[in-house]
């Protein structure tokens, strides 16, 4: 049975300095292009048998540079929508809600392009992309380009966790690979946060 390959974009301006970017499209810093590249000879030898790719550009531009031509835009693989947190850092979220916590907490509405989701319509997303991807693992691996917090969703509910699990995983730094496969016909995290 094949493997989930699970790709987090490369660095953006807005991950480095930590701001949420979820429908916002901010492109990769040269850094991010370049651990992009550098996921090629990582992903050479697998045989892939579909890849999926959130839709907006750093994601479809990590997977054009890791060698990932045959990516097919995937709109359930889009970032949270964080409503009126989008383009804040935590920190500043916080000055005005001590103690928020996204997984918690959630998020509060925005304007007409960020309207904001709850932490199930996120997860809803998130089992929807799985539904597609599992009839394909008897064929060989998938490889999923997203977003950080969307990747951790996706994995909790893949090990068949409930969504709030998702704040046990650590964030999936930009660049990097995770695996999610079957062991003894069970779901396991096989690797997590590899460059």
């Amino acid at each position: 049975m094949g493997e989930i390959i699970v790709i987090r974009h490369g660095q953006t301006e807005w991950s480095l300095s930590g701001r949420h970017a979820g429908r916002t499209d901010v492109a990769l810093t040269e850094a991010g292009e370049a651990a992009a590249a550098g996921l090629a000879p990582r992903l050479a030898d697998r045989r892939l048998v579909a890849v999926f790719s959130s839709p907006l550009g750093r994601a479809m531009r990590t997977a054009e540079l890791a060698g990932l031509t045959t990516a097919v835009p995937d709109p359930d693989l889009l970032e949270w929508d964080y409503g009126g947190y989008e383009g804040l850092t935590a920190d500043q979220i916080r000055s005005s809600r001590p103690g928020w916590d996204l997984w918690r907490d959630g998020v509060v509405p925005g304007d007409a392009d960020h309207p904001g989701e709850d932490l199930a319509q996120v997860a809803a997303r998130a089992d929807a992309v799985l539904d597609r991807i599992r009839p394909l693992l008897g064929q060989g691996d998938v490889a999923v380009v997203a977003h950080g917090h969307l990747a951790r969703v996706l994995t909790v509910r893949w090990l068949g966790l409930a969504p709030s699990a998702s704040r046990l995983l650590g964030h999936p730094h930009p660049g990097t690979l995770a695996f999610l496969a079957v062991e003894d016909g069970q779901p396991v995290v096989s690797a997590w946060n590899l460059p």
